[in-house]
Formats: C-alpha cells, sequence, structure tokens
C-alpha cells in the first residue's frame, strides 16, 4: 500500500484524530493508538487497522515511553488543545529533538495561537467561527451544522491527512520533519474557498437559503415523494434542465424562466406537488439513466444495496459484518487494502508494540506493576 512502512503514533482523542488515523492505516500506514488506561473500549468508532497501547502520559514514566516510542516513529498525532503537549514535556521542541524526522501533526479546533487557541469547542462552533456555518440554512431559519462532518472530518480529519501526507513528500527531500498546525476554523474556511471567491458572481446575493446552492433554486433541492421519500435535484445546466421538466411531465412554455429567482419560490411550490404524485421508486424509474441530475435520497440501508454501489464495491462488511464505505480515492497499483477485523480493544496490544520498540520484559512487568502501562489481551472466543 501507498503508506506501507510508515509508523505513525496518535494519541486517543475524539473523531476528528481518530478519522485522521483511520485514514493513514487505511492505506497502509503502521498506526498505535496510545488510549488512557482504565477504560476497555475505544468509543471513536475510527479505530480500523489499528493496534492499542494504554499508556499514562500523567505520570513522568508514561511520559518517557512516548517519547522513546516516538523517537523511532515517522508521525506523532495529537489532538489536544494548545500547549497540553508541552506542559507534558512533550512539544515538538523536544520530540524532534530527539528525532529529527518527526512530523509532529497537531490536530485541533482553533489553532496553536490566537486567542481562542486554549478554549473548548465542538464541529458547530469551529464552524461558526469559520464563516461557513452563516451560509447553511434554509430561507427564514436559523443557520444549521450538517451533522458534524465539516468541520471534524472534513476541515479538521482528512486536511491533517493531506498536511502528514505533503510532509511526508516534503522529508524525502529534506531529511527532515516539521510541525503540522491543523485546525478545524481555518481547515474549514480553506474549504470554502470557493464562496469566498464566487462572490463577486453574485452566486451569494441572496439571503441564506434564497440562492442557486443553497436551497433556494427550484432545480436545486429535495422534494418528498408520495410514500414519504425524498428525491434529490440538481438540474443546474439548461440541457439537464430541459430533461427534468421533460421527467416531470410539465411543459416549458408554461413554466417561467428558469433562472427568474422571484419566480423560484412558485416553481419549487408547482415541482413540490408535481413530486408529490409519486412514490420514490417511480421516479427512479423516470430518470435513472438519464442526465437530468436527478437521484432518490439513500438511507444507510438502502445504500449499500444500490445498484451503482454494489457494482464498485463502494461499501465493505468487516468480520463482524459492520458495514462501512471502502477507503477513497481508488489507487491504481496500491490501492487501500482496509483492515476486516475488529476494532482493537484499549490496551491490547501494550506488550506487543513495546517489544517491537525494544522494551525488555523486564521492563515492561515493572511498568505494568506501576500502573503505568496496561495491557487486555483478547480472549479468545469458544
Amino acid at each position: 500500500m501507498a503508506l506501507q512502512g510508515i509508523s505513525v503514533i496518535e494519541l486517543a482523542g475524539l473523531a476528528p484524530g481518530p478519522f485522521c488515523g483511520m485514514v493513514l492505516a487505511d492505506f497502509g500506514a503502521r498506526v498505535m493508538r496510545v488510549d488512557r488506561p482504565g477504560s476497555r473500549y475505544d468509543v471513536s468508532g475510527l479505530a480500523r487497522g489499528k493496534r492499542s497501547v494504554a499508556l499514562d502520559l500523567k505520570q513522568p514514566r508514561g511520559v518517557a515511553v512516548l517519547r522513546r516510542l516516538c523517537a523511532q516513529s515517522d508521525v506523532l498525532l495529537e489532538p489536544f488543545r494548545s500547549g497540553v503537549m508541552e506542559r507534558l514535556q512533550l512539544g515538538p521542541e523536544i520530540l524532534q529533538r530527539e528525532n529529527p524526522r518527526l512530523i509532529y501533526a497537531r490536530l485541533s479546533g482553533f489553532g496553536q495561537s490566537g486567542s481562542f487557541s486554549r478554549l473548548a469547542g465542538h464541529d458547530i462552533n469551529y464552524l461558526a467561527l469559520s464563516g461557513v456555518l452563516s451560509k447553511i440554512g434554509r430561507s427564514g431559519e436559523n443557520p444549521y451544522a450538517p451533522l458534524n462532518l465539516l468541520a471534524d472530518f472534513a476541515g479538521g480529519g482528512l486536511i491533517c491527512v493531506l498536511g502528514i501526507i505533503m510532509a511526508l513528500f516534503e522529508r524525502t527531500r529534506s531529511g527532515k520533519g516539521q510541525v503540522i498546525d491543523a485546525n478545524m476554523v481555518e481547515g474549514t474556511a480553506y474549504l470554502s474557498s470557493f464562496l469566498w471567491k464566487t462572490q463577486k458572481l453574485n452566486l451569494w446575493e441572496a439571503p441564506r437559503g434564497q440562492n442557486m446552492l443553497d436551497g433556494g433554486a427550484p432545480f436545486y433541492t429535495t422534494y418528498r415523494t408520495a410514500d414519504g421519500e425524498f428525491m434529490a435535484v440538481g438540474a443546474i445546466e439548461p440541457q439537464f434542465y430541459e430533461l427534468l421538466i421533460k421527467g416531470l411531465g410539465l411543459k416549458p412554455d408554461e413554466l417561467p424562466n428558469q433562472m427568474s429567482m422571484n419566480d423560484w419560490p412558485e416553481m419549487k411550490k408547482k415541482f413540490g406537488d408535481v413530486f408529490a404524485k409519486k412514490t420514490k421508486a417511480e421516479w427512479c424509474q423516470i430518470f435513472d439513466g438519464t442526465d437530468a441530475c436527478v437521484t432518490p435520497v439513500l438511507t444507510f440501508e438502502e445504500v449499500v444495496s444500490h445498484d451503482h454501489n454494489k457494482e464498485r464495491g463502494s461499501f465493505i462488511t468487516n468480520e463482524e459484518q459492520d458495514v462501512s464505505p471502502r477507503p477513497a480515492p481508488l489507487l491504481s497499483d496500491t490501492p487501500a487494502v482496509p483492515s476486516f477485523k475488529r476494532d482493537p480493544f484499549v490496551g491490547e496490544h501494550t506488550e506487543e508494540i513495546l517489544k517491537e520498540f525494544g522494551f525488555s520484559l523486564e521492563e515492561i512487568d515493572q511498568l505494568t506493576s506501576n500502573k503505568i502501562i496496561e495491557s487486555h489481551k483478547a480472549k479468545a472466543s469458544l
């Protein structure tokens, strides 16, 4: 795989960090998650392909163990607020002095500097501070966050993956690692570059929810069907819009101009009335195979069995019959080969990992007796 031979130390955290580590593991990196002792199960749900070592970083000897791990690793991924790692004597100045090739990835909400850098927050807060939240929502309603996907996973975890990959590539030239300041506010803002760069094109001149791409246009929104399901419409270009109108059974000469914004509310009502007369399956029969840009809104249960997704193998099932998306993108020569094993227990691989990093059995026993580390080996199933 593309990242074969790369070793990553991931300090356990909430969603963005575990997602970043999972992507690296999916594409071949050897990811070791450092968990806090005292728990049995990882709660992130994003531990695929990782191993777990339970280590108490509140004790100086635990810190010393992590430093030994980092001295032999390629990447450290830490998810804490600014200043936490420095207080633990695990800042980049110390770790990169001991291992100049170490890539020190810092994934936080607000970044390593600035007046908010040490404050708590969640996806909705980062989305708000990035400016993006102000653009999302229905006309006349409050802004709303689209789940916790944009800031946590796109602006946070995935942007951090990008930073790590670029730092690994640069290291092939300089031989040195570097510090990555990945944060969810700036990552989400960067994702929204299109919104900023198109402000002069009048794409966003109307209030929230009344523009072409934010739900205001009758040809770029969702509609309820006769069976209470939904269809998604994205017929922007004239040739696609023409096919939409044809599929709906409407007459173009009886409708206002497609881009007449003043008529959009009336047109949405008209389209809505038409969509409400047939079921989702019936609309799929009409629009599947056309360029009308009309697709069913699939549930998680439906998406796995959809013909297109089945043909591509877009979803995978692990040994516990849990379904999840296949890693993306597809690489032609070195594709991701995700693990199909269950997620590791906290501390399941503690002894195994420490042995690999040169710890003696005597050292491991001493660390265990002093409660610096914990081991929770999986029990053989009967």
